[in-house]
């Protein structure tokens, strides 16, 4: 799981890359957005996922995450386990998550992101295709505490495709990172 984990947190900085329109396992019709935004939270939670579907195909996952972005959105990664595709990548995202109490968030979702081997690359890295979805994640625990219980997510995206998650935590504490940025370290001779 220590190995799969720096991968995914490459994937889930590309999630802040800007995206660009090309073909994805799933085709997608919506236009895509300018992303600007940094992730500022990054919780890695081990465990296994009893259910993921995307798009009607059922996958097992390598591992989850929780990415907040410095503008308020939040991504629930999940790094499937696809033989075929060591890159795929399906996120949940949404804004305006809300805790009703300490051991309970709900995040509204309104959009899809795939990512696959097949999507194009910024400086190196996968960048994911967008897809207007509406649905919910819930996560029980508290990363505060480094403990989280289940997260369950469900999904549908404008083209009436169903994604599913039911994330279950064995317990390991959840590995949590502040990120901050900082100036760039090297000169650009380009500029």
């Amino acid at each position: 799981m220590r190995i799969r984990r720096p991968a995914l947190g490459a994937a889930l900085i590309a999630l802040a890359s800007p995206c660009f329109a090309e073909t994805s396992a799933i085709p997608v019709n919506n236009p895509l957005v300018q992303q600007n935004s940094f992730i500022n939270l990054l919780a890695l939670m081990s465990g296994k996922c009893k259910t993921l579907k995307v798009a009607g195909r059922t996958y097992g996952c390598k591992t989850v995450a929780y990415a907040h972005g410095d503008k308020g959105r939040v991504n629930f990664a999940v790094a499937v386990d696809d033989p075929a595709d060591a890159n795929h990548v399906v996120s949940f995202s949404g804004e305006n998550g809300k805790r009703a109490d300490d051991n309970s968030y709900e995040l509204p979702i309104d959009r899809m992101l795939l990512n696959s081997k097949d999507r194009p690359k910024v400086d190196g890295l996968p960048v994911p295709a967008e897809q207007t979805s509406t649905g919910v994640c819930r996560q029980t625990g508290n990363f505060a505490a480094r403990k989280v219980n289940d997260v369950t997510c469900s999904a549908t995206d404008s083209e009436g495709r169903k994604y599913e998650l039911l994330f279950v935590s064995d317990g390991t504490p959840v590995s949590v990172r502040r990120i901050r940025q900082s100036a760039p370290s090297i000169q650009d001779p380009f500029k």
